[in-house]
């Protein structure tokens, strides 16, 4: 009885530890714009990603992000305006920049878990 309760012990640790990994956070850019949009993903940890040339009606690919504050810029294709949005960024959740229509232009952040 007392080694079952050993196995039993632990296999709920080793669950547990195997459980609590983290995914990364993921970003993606769907331009709801009819002109191309370059989009800027400053992270927390200093480093910037690029979506560019994102065509109008599109979607880019799903991208790793770091943990914490991102701060979102938008360069929309005959526009003079650049809409910005800020977020923060936790693991196990993917979060979609839409570059919103409409006059002027604006994003929106979506979040969603993995």
């Amino acid at each position: 009885m007392k080694s079952i309760l050993t196995t039993v012990a632990a296999l709920i640790i080793l669950s547990s530890v195997i459980g609590c990994s983290d995914d990364p956070p993921g970003v993606r850019v769907a331009n709801q714009r009819t002109t191309k949009a370059n989009v800027q993903i400053k992270q927390a940890n200093g480093n910037t990603i690029n979506h560019n040339d994102v065509e109008p009606g599109t979607m880019s690919n799903l991208q790793a992000i770091t943990e914490g504050s991102i701060v979102v810029t938008a360069v929309i294709q005959n526009e003079s305006v650049s809409p910005t949005a800020a977020f923060n960024a936790s693991n196990n959740n993917d979060y979609m920049i839409i570059v919103l229509g409409g006059d002027p232009p604006t994003l929106r952040v979506d979040a969603q878990g993995k």
